[in-house]
């Protein structure tokens, strides 16, 4: 049986690690070790989990933030996805779909990602470090999480999965291993993470990398709604009430299956508040790509200059 070595994160000093590492603790099968990297308070996440992967002795690094509550079974589930294959090289799961905070926006983004992960279960070539496991070995070999690259939260554990990908390694995302966000969002942190964080970093990361993904948020469907939302702005730009009436019935239709996720947990209101809240989350995304461009153009101009 693989050994587990649990490394949480925790130098912004969470108010929620206490009751992240009580969960670690109860569970099932509980971890052989358990390291929380809560110092240096400089060292971004991408560095912490690097400081505790080098002091792990497991089999498994299993990668826990410090707002993810995991479930019971959680442990079992890693435990034997590794033993039962032994050609596995990382595997990560998912927020369930009863998030903590219970206000609109934290609900919506956390359902959205909760959906997300479970419509792409099945072998991944990315990663996902909220919750997620991946053999020591492995990781060292490639180096870990690229610090230097992003020293502040962002998108080193996608990155860190494209490595692995095209290092012939095999990744699985298996949506039954669930924790509870206890992250609770706002608006503005929402279009914040999701430009700055999330969409600017990861289209850099596929024009300096030549490379191109459907994985996840970059999947068909997304770039259907991020479309459709475009084509919204320009219908009332112009004033054609009628198109972007037609354009929000489609986006509804494109995204029903979320929609009826929130309907399902968190009611009516909650699935009518998904709708704006989706079409901004679509046009932050959008809105990343000339940024992107702009600063991969400047990097290359400036790399030349050098």
């Amino acid at each position: 049986m693989v050994t587990l070595s649990v490394v949480i994160p925790a130098t912004d000093r969470r108010p929620t690690l206490e009751r992240v590492v009580s969960a670690v603790e109860r569970a099932d099968e509980r971890p052989e070790e358990l390291i929380v990297v809560d110092r240096p308070f400089r060292l971004g996440p991408a560095a912490a989990r690097n400081v505790g992967s080098r002091r792990a002795s497991g089999d498994i690094l299993v990668f826990v933030d410090a707002d993810v509550e995991v479930h019971r079974d959680v442990f079992a589930r890693i435990r034997a996805a590794f033993d039962d294959d032994p050609g596995l090289t990382a595997i990560f799961g998912s927020y369930d779909a009863d998030p903590e905070a219970g206000t609109v926006v934290s609900d919506f983004r956390n359902l959205l990602h909760h959906h997300v992960h479970h419509a792409a279960a099945g072998p991944a070539t990315t990663f996902w470090a909220g919750l997620g496991a991946v053999r020591r070995d492995a990781f060292l070999d490639a180096g870990g999480f690229d610090e230097e690259r992003f020293p502040a939260a962002s998108i080193e554990d996608i990155e860190l999965g494209g490595r692995l990908s095209r290092r012939g390694c095999r990744i699985v995302l298996d949506p039954t291993i669930q924790g509870t966000h206890l992250k609770r969002w706002t608006l503005v942190g929402m279009i914040r993470t999701d430009l700055f964080g999330r969409g600017v970093p990861w289209l850099r990361l596929l024009l300096e990398d030549r490379s191109s993904s459907s994985a996840l948020n970059l999947g068909l469907r997304h770039r259907v709604g991020t479309g459709g939302a475009l084509l919204l702005v320009a219908a009332v730009a112009r004033r054609s009430f009628r198109l972007a009436a037609g354009t929000v019935a489609f986006l509804v239709v494109v995204d029903r299956a979320f929609y009826r996720l929130l309907h399902r947990r968190r009611g009516i209101r909650h699935a009518a508040a998904g709708v704006p809240l989706h079409i901004v989350h679509r046009l932050t995304s959008a809105a990343a790509v000339p940024v992107a461009l702009a600063a991969h153009v400047l990097r290359k101009r400036d790399g030349r200059r050098d």
